[in-house]
């Protein structure tokens, strides 16, 4: 896609981030949540993704298409150079090389940031993401069965991650 331009996101993006969250929450492919957000749970989610927690968009024709983050793994010590990532795409641009884009450059701000490992969750039947994982060199870790219910049905969750210091 030519043009597309990939920045650390700031507060006047929470809108558009938060609608492509919504997005995902609503086609049931990216998250475990089931209800739409508002602006206030996105701010308050941004405010704790300061510092080595980033948050990125990917522009294009100056609109946010995509957006996509490093989370905090775990709160023990141990974990600090563990990275878990998110990426969500608008609907419309799926599956046209923004996502690989968003996760290289993601990839290379977790190096800066100090990190060693980034890991993922993404549900079994996530194949458009689960190739984009692997063709950036993630590998599957394990498969957790009946990790959670989704429109009252059990969903399994594939767990993955990549080295990447």
């Amino acid at each position: 896609m030519s043009a597309l331009t990939v920045r650390m996101a700031n507060a006047q993006d929470l809108q558009t981030i938060l609608d492509i969250y919504n997005q995902g929450i609503e086609d049931r492919i990216a998250t475990l949540e089931m209800d739409t957000k508002d602006l206030e749970y996105m701010t308050t989610w941004f405010s704790n993704h300061g510092d080595r927690y980033s948050v990125l968009v990917a522009e294009h024709n100056d609109s946010i298409i995509g957006w996509a983050a490093l989370n905090r793994y775990s709160p023990r010590a141990a974990y600090d150079g563990v990275a878990d990532l998110s990426i969500y795409i608008e609907r419309a641009h799926r599956g046209k090389g923004i996502g690989q884009r968003l996760l290289r450059e993601l990839e290379e701000t977790a190096e800066r940031n100090g990190f060693y490992k980034i890991v993922l969750f993404t549900f079994s039947y996530n194949g458009l993401g689960q190739g984009l994982y692997r063709k950036q060199g993630y590998r599957e870790v394990g498969v957790f069965q009946k990790q959670g219910i989704l429109d009252g049905e059990f969903v399994d969750v594939m767990a993955m991650e990549k080295l990447i210091n």
